[in-house]
């Protein structure tokens, strides 16, 4: 059975829901209308040019475009980061963007390599969106993980002082912070893997299903898929943290006060 397909004119009906959403914030006299239309004309244009550049790469099936797409996707999810974490971009531009390669490639590759282990599972259609997947989670991880491990360094600075004069180096006065972060970063993750199925169907496995596969199929890629998401998304948040405390916190454990966007204020 192949995928129902959208019309144009049916596609235009769905703008129409969002009478509803606009017409409450009317009502409860909110400044997102504007917002609002900004943000669906631009996702409009995104997902359009994504689709037209996607049919291409698709049909084109080259590592290197293939390799030069996941690479922007990185660069826009480092941007999204920094800018959601309310740090300066010099200082976790470059560390950010590394944790970022390194927790999205690894589960990817084995994914691909080792759990889907046939050559036409490395072809376009299989890599970005997997890759896609796994990004996008390491994406708001890393801003919950960053943006609590400096909000927190700043606002109990004394303590980690503290630690540092009794004797502990720096890696272990960080730990506390360190540990704090990840909790916070991986908790969303933890609370989707144990609801998954019962409150929604996940993206993969409806993807999937709406392809016309399977179901034990979907639920077999989606169980590979959450646990790809999980590690990632763990080996990205302590990769960051470590990194960019490496380069923004001096020998003597003072936090470099260039990291923070907005100084003496907390990150919002």
């Amino acid at each position: 059975m192949s995928t129902i397909d959208i019309g144009t004119g049916n596609l235009a009906l769905a703008y129409l829901l969002l009478a509803l959403p606009l017409a409450l914030m009317l009502w409860l006299r909110l400044p997102l209308i504007s917002e609002t239309l900004i943000a669906a004309l631009r996702m409009t244009l995104q997902l359009l040019f994504v689709g037209f550049y996607l049919q291409w790469i698709f049909a084109l099936n080259s590592l290197p475009a293939t390799g030069l797409w996941i690479l922007m996707m990185l660069l826009v999810a480092d941007l999204a980061i920094i800018r959601g974490a309310n740090l300066r971009f010099r200082a976790i531009a470059g560390p950010v963007f590394v944790a970022l390669l390194i927790g999205t490639l690894l589960p990817l590759l084995f994914f691909l390599l080792i759990i889907l282990a046939r050559p036409e599972a490395m072809a376009a259609q299989y890599v970005i969106p997997i890759c896609g997947m796994i990004l996008g989670n390491c994406l708001r991880a890393d801003i919950i993980g960053i943006r609590t491990f400096y909000e927190a360094l700043r606002r109990e600075e004394k303590s980690y002082l503290y630690s540092l004069a009794q004797g502990a180096m720096r890696q272990e006065a960080l730990q506390p912070f360190t540990r704090k972060a990840f909790q916070a970063a991986m908790q969303p993750t933890v609370s989707s893997m144990a609801t998954i199925g019962l409150v929604a169907l996940p993206g993969m496995m409806t993807g999937v299903i709406l392809g016309g596969g399977d179901p034990m199929t979907a639920i077999k890629y989606q169980l590979a898929i959450m646990i790809a998401i999980y590690a990632g998304t763990a080996l990205t948040v302590i990769s960051a943290i470590r990194l960019t405390a490496a380069g923004n916190i001096s020998g003597r454990g003072r936090v470099v006060v260039a990291v923070f966007a907005t100084d003496g204020k907390e990150g919002s």
